[in-house]
């Protein structure tokens, strides 16, 4: 009599045990994404500091172009209120779309304002403005390298949410899937074009 019930507890432990383990393991995986993402979310606030003084270095040189100068500034504002959206909640698919959709219309602004400065010599010449289109191109590269970071991490939560037996614990427990940070068009995949070379 004792023996079938000391084999229904280590049965019982057991699955305790693993459903345990799951749990933790998707605690584990979640937390890491978000710290993955909180290094994006540096290196971004950086980027969205370094545009306003970009701005400001380009106005005086491009009177006639105020509009590519709002742009950007327009686009700059909406990215930063996207991060800080996906900044409180980085597995959020809606806000991770979001950010990407926001930094996809930054990266066009910052492109088409790059192409009318080519057009102006002294602004080329510059030396504020060379200094702010290294950080700019140094800041991009950073966020490619976050981002990679972040995405390799919620591939990781995302294959162990979904493998059995760990997919079944995530439904009872409500870890929904997480949202890589892509951007869609080719065009917009690569950074903006820093260089008055």
């Amino acid at each position: 009599m004792i023996i079938p019930l000391i084999v229904v507890a280590v049965i019982v432990v057991g699955i305790l045990f693993a459903i345990a383990s799951s749990y933790n393991g998707l605690v584990t995986l979640r937390n890491r994404f978000k710290n993955a993402f909180s290094q994006i979310d540096v290196q971004l606030k950086r980027r969205y500091d370094l545009i306003p003084n970009l701005v400001e270095t380009a106005k005086g040189y491009l009177k006639h172009e105020r509009e590519t100068l709002e742009r950007v500034i327009t686009a700059r504002n909406a990215a930063s209120s996207a991060n800080v959206r996906a900044a409180q909640s980085p597995g959020d698919s809606e806000a991770m779309k979001s950010l990407s959709g926001a930094e996809a219309t930054l990266a066009g602004s910052l492109s088409r304002l790059f192409a009318v400065a080519e057009s102006y010599p002294d602004l080329k010449a510059n030396q504020t403005m060379n200094r702010l289109m290294e950080e700019l191109s140094s800041t991009e590269n950073r966020v490619g390298f976050a981002r990679q970071g972040f995405n390799d991490q919620v591939m990781e939560y995302n294959t162990t949410r979904e493998k059995f037996p760990t997919n079944i614990i995530a439904s009872m427990f409500n870890f929904t899937p997480a949202e890589l940070f892509v951007i869609e068009r080719a065009e917009e995949k690569e950074a903006p074009k820093v260089s008055f070379a």
